[in-house]
């Protein structure tokens, strides 16, 4: 059964996500929400008003049908005789018939409240501003659902067994002119109890901040645990989300993964998680986003391509975290088979840990979207949008790395995926081609990488997975894969998964080349780049990828910026059109502004002259960490 509530809208290729479910299941709205029904159940009667058909999404959290209802009244007379909390909806103007305590299912009710008093008198009215957040956290106070004053997110923390977890971002709402923006967290254990809430100032403008498990645990004197960190910042001005990279080490060199932030929205349906491979268990992390339970039976997994359904037992507490082996509800999917998570949109993308025989890695799955269908216009596109949608991958240095990649369908409507595979050198050559095919939902088509370049690249390159209409078939522009790169020295394995946009191209089409920060297109850059601690190497491959040629080289700029935000020391590189760059900090910079940047520094990766893909790392002596950026 899913959630009775929006948790995002769909835009062309990007989902924007709604206000009204974060204001009514924050955490700390929870608690006020709880004492509110308890209070109301324990009075006489109330009378529902339900202006926007708000009040159902309250129920699902806090169970309001459960209290003394005598009647639910709704202003759109179009609404009127529609069945609400088990009540046949009022026109609002018979109000006045009732005895009972009205009920505002709205926040910024002041004028509603105004209007009804001509009808109610001095009759104390109930509702969604009862539970609202204090006003000193709001950057908007006049419109409480402004999305800027729910920029939240949740994270996985754990710290145990030797696991140890540390989100690591910036403070670039104060590069959109935030004065005072500081976060609000507050850490839940698997079974959803709040172990530590606390509040942490943020530096200066794109400064830097850190939430360390280890430091957590230690502050709050805490026992090992493994659940959510639900972060909000307060004041926020620029973006809704917050935005971050998460490192998992160990206590031994050889654990360390590195994933991105997990989307603010919760879904139906994820994909793109691995079935595992032999001598593996895959662990998909199963974090409940709001306050009520997840029902038994309400996640399930199937292999992609069937349609058979395994379903979770067992209720998950509200803001509870779950480890779900999904190698046990689908236990004869193999590698490389994929699996698609039914979600009923309880929980945020979701993590996946493959457990192997003596290693562990960590990764994300993405959203699958529901409303995409087949786009007729694509194959006639070609030349006027080039190569189209690309989705770009590195290729780590094939002497060191095997890169393999599984692409994936990522809509439900999604029946096949007419491929070509493009290898590119540094310098913007084309270094090998191939053609995939019109590939089945439920392919099992693995892209080995050294069967395609044959040593052909100069030492690292970058791969581009575009639609190939030669054998037909449909694309919707919503392309994803997993890349997978195994260390051949260590055995140690990252793996990463994105998704298609068209690239560096001034024709715009739908919302594509996308931008951030205004319409499209977008053609600049602006990426984070977290320098890692001592002891490890910190890696950035950038890729320039373009659906038509572009500008023959970029321009761009790599910031080291210390963790109050100074700029340190700046250096220029030129990337070729279709090419991409493989670096190390400690390469660029030398040590002694390494020094002056200090700890939890980071490298603005700026370009005004186009927009790159990028994917950053981690790597010691014994493992090693890869994912795609984020930029803000």
């Amino acid at each position: 059964m899913p959630v009775p509530v929006e948790t995002f809208r769909h835009e062309g290729n990007r989902h924007t996500g709604t206000t009204l479910f974060k204001a009514l299941g924050h955490p700390k709205s929870a608690r006020l929400a709880r004492d509110l029904v308890s209070e109301l159940r324990g009075g006489g009667p109330i009378a529902v008003v339900d202006p926007d058909g708000a009040a159902e999404v309250f129920d699902a959290f806090y169970g309001l049908a459960d209290c003394d209802i005598a009647g639910v009244y709704v202003q759109n007379v179009e609404d009127v005789g529609r069945r609400i909390l088990g009540h046949a909806a009022r026109p609002l103007s018979e109000i006045a018939d009732t005895k009972a305590t009205p009920f505002l299912a709205r926040f910024d009710s002041r004028r509603l409240q105004q209007q009804l008093a001509a009808v109610t008198g001095d009759a104390a009215m109930r509702g969604f501003d009862d539970i609202r957040l204090p006003g000193a956290w709001l950057g908007n106070a006049r419109n409480y659902l402004d999305p800027l004053n729910f920029a939240t997110n949740f994270a996985f923390l754990r710290d145990q067994d030797g696991h140890h977890t540390a989100v690591r971002s910036a403070n670039y709402w104060g590069g959109y002119g935030a004065a005072d923006p500081e976060l609000w967290l507050c850490l839940f254990n698997a079974d959803g109890d709040a172990l530590a809430e606390w509040t942490q100032p943020l530096p200066h403008a794109n400064g830097t901040y850190q939430i360390d498990s280890r430091e957590v645990r230690a502050r709050f004197g805490l026992g090992p645990f493994a659940g959510s960190l639900f972060l909000h910042a307060l004041r926020a001005r620029g973006h809704d989300v917050v935005k971050y990279a998460l490192d998992t080490f160990g206590d031994g060199g050889d654990v360390l993964s590195a994933t991105h932030d997990a989307n603010a929205w919760p879904a139906d349906f994820y994909a793109g998680v691995p079935a595992p491979d032999d001598g593996e268990r895959v662990v998909l992390w199963v974090q409940n986003s709001h306050p009520m339970p997840i029902p038994a039976r309400s996640i399930g997994v199937n292999v992609m391509g069937s349609d058979d359904v395994a379903w979770l037992d067992g209720e998950i507490p509200a803001f509870a975290t779950r480890a779900v082996d999904v190698g046990a509800l689908a236990p004869t999917a193999r590698w490389p088979s994929q699996l698609e998570v039914h979600a009923g949109r309880h929980f945020v993308r979701p993590r996946y840990e493959v457990i192997g025989p003596a290693r562990t890695r960590i990764a994300h799955a993405n959203v699958e979207r529901t409303d995409l269908a087949a786009d007729p216009h694509l194959p006639g596109l070609a030349n006027r949008l080039g190569k189209g949608f690309i989705l770009p991958m590195p290729i780590l240095p094939p002497d060191r790395y095997r890169t393999t990649v599984l692409p994936t369908p990522m809509a439900r409507g999604q029946h096949d995926l007419p491929l070509a595979a493009i290898a590119a050198a540094p310098d913007g050559r084309e270094a090998a081609r191939r053609f995939l095919g019109r590939l089945p939902r439920g392919h099992r088509s693995l892209l080995d990488v050294d069967g395609l370049v044959n040593g052909d690249l100069g030492g690292f390159g970058h791969l581009e997975l575009v639609y190939d209409f030669a054998d037909g078939g449909g694309a919707d522009g919503w392309l994803h894969a997993i890349a997978r790169y195994q260390d051949r020295e260590t055995g140690h394995i990252a793996e990463t998964s994105f998704g298609a946009h068209i690239f560096n191209i001034l024709d715009v089409y739908k919302d594509e080349p996308q931008s951030y920060a205004g319409p499209p297109p977008g053609l600049t850059t602006r990426l984070f780049l977290r320098v890692g601690p001592a002891g490890t190497e910190t890696l950035c491959h950038l890729i320039y990828a373009a659906s038509k040629p572009w500008r023959a080289e970029s321009d761009t700029h790599l910031i080291l910026t210390a963790a109050d935000g100074a700029e340190v020391a700046t250096e220029t590189i030129r990337i070729a059109c279709g090419g991409s760059r493989l670096w190390r900090v400690d390469e660029v910079f030398d040590a002694r502004a390494r020094e002056r940047a200090g700890e939890n520094c980071y490298v603005l990766v700026r370009d005004t002259t186009c927009r790159l893909f990028g994917y950053h790392g981690l790597r010691t002596e014994a493992a090693f960490s890869f994912d795609h950026m984020f930029g803000f």
